[in-house]
């Protein structure tokens, strides 16, 4: 498409707007839609609602050259990206209301010939599915007046702005000329290869990347737990089997959070339930690590007499941002809250200036400065390996008892 296209995002969240960012930097006129009134109001003053470094200087860049405006209203645009959630039901099949949401507002804006890309993490037909839901409340268009396809995003959390440039891009279309339409919108932005299939196909290699993940990351958390068992140091047990040169084995944690590994695998479970076995031994095995720390931390208590002060070190999904998605952090920190009254527990989340809604109605729980956490704890308990906490050196914890799910004081 020509930079004299309109591009519009659908979903301002920790992909879509970034993308929505990007765009408008490279010369597209872009217009970002959220239903959130709060999220268009900041990024119309330049501002960003969430913390991902680089992010604000280019979505500045934009709002002040006028090439990104946001609005609560799907706009008439060329192009349409979808950026949603994807969450998972009480089942753990996928909930794709968000995404049939988008597609009705996209529906009505429709003219023929636009070209609208599924991004979010979606099970395979999920963008079958979209094209179906808009084709049914448009009787006047045939299939061929639309191009759509499916391009999943494939960055990390901390490093999207460079790596939304710098990877490859996967690029499934319905049709082959959906894929090359897609592919050359994004190459307005994007350095890296791209790569071109079908939709079918694009939206399971998203989800068997994060799966393969989620796998190690389990056998991992496996091994932590086993180590414990025999009096083991798993750190220094994986380091030692790393040397081998085709053994690289991920570090262990309290379990798995964000928007991708705690949640894709479970939609190729929910595709092909019989086959799909180790991929739900993985999940299972990863969901039930928070419990596993409880224990740990609900041991230390006891040791640490009636009234003892914990203080749990990061509430985020993964260092260094401050989204809590799927965090088993935050789990731990609402399960600990809900099952010891009796204790004073001290949650300490740099990177955010107030308590999220799950935690808010315990009174045993508040939201602590490092230093104090540090002064008054009798247990403490490292989530997440957050730069500021790597900086607190081991002498610095006094006499409490450290449970530290990172390894960084070990």
């Amino acid at each position: 498409m020509s930079k004299s296209s309109t591009v519009a995002v659908i979903g301002l969240g920790y992909i879509g707007l970034p993308t929505a960012a990007i765009l408008a930097d490279h010369g597209v006129t872009t217009i970002g839609m959220d239903v959130s009134e709060r999220n268009v109001s900041a990024v119309n003053k330049g501002e960003v609602p969430f913390v991902e470094p680089g992010l604000r200087e280019v979505l500045e860049r934009a709002v002040n050259t006028g090439t990104l405006t946001a609005t609560t209203e799907t706009p008439v645009a060329d192009a349409y990206i979808v950026a949603v959630p994807t969450p998972f039901t009480d089942t753990h099949s996928a909930d794709l209301s968000y995404i049939e949401a988008a597609a009705d507002g996209i529906a009505a804006k429709l003219t023929g010939g636009e070209l609208i890309i599924l991004e979010s993490t979606s099970p395979p037909g999920a963008t079958e599915h979209m094209a179906a839901r808009i084709l049914a409340a448009r009787p006047d268009l045939a299939t061929e007046d639309l191009l759509v396809a499916h391009c999943p995003e494939r960055v990390l959390p901390g490093k999207i702005m460079e790596e939304m440039i710098t990877n490859d891009r996967i690029i499934g279309g319905l049709t082959r000329e959906a894929a090359e339409a897609a592919r050359d919108l994004y190459s307005a932005f994007c350095k890296g290869e791209f790569l071109l299939t079908d939709a079918r196909t694009a939206e399971m290699a998203k989800l068997t990347e994060n799966s393969f993940r989620d796998v190690n990351i389990a056998f991992a958390n496996e091994l932590s737990i086993i180590s414990d068992r025999l009096g083991i140091n798993v750190w220094e047990l994986i380091e030692l089997a790393n040397h081998h040169p085709r053994v690289n084995i991920l570090q262990p944690g309290p379990g798995v959070g964000g928007h991708c590994i705690a949640v894709d695998p479970w939609f190729i479970v929910d595709a092909a339930p019989e086959q799909a076995n180790l991929i739900r031994t993985a999940r299972q095995t990863n969901d039930a690590k928070p419990e596993w720390v409880l224990g740990r931390i609900e041991q230390a208590m006891e040791a640490a007499g009636d009234s003892p002060t914990v203080a749990l070190l990061g509430l985020a999904f993964k260092a260094n941002i401050d989204d809590l998605r799927e965090s088993p952090s935050l789990r731990i920190a609402q399960k600990l809250a809900a099952r010891a009254p009796q204790a004073k527990i001290l949650a300490v989340e740099p990177h955010v200036d107030e308590l999220p809604p799950a935690l808010r109605d315990f009174s045993n729980l508040s939201l602590s400065a490092l230093d104090q956490a540090l002064e008054t704890a009798d247990v403490i308990v490292l989530l997440v390996d957050h730069d500021v906490f790597k900086a607190v050196p081991s002498t610095q914890l006094g006499d409490a008892t450290i449970i530290d799910t990172r390894g960084i004081w070990r």
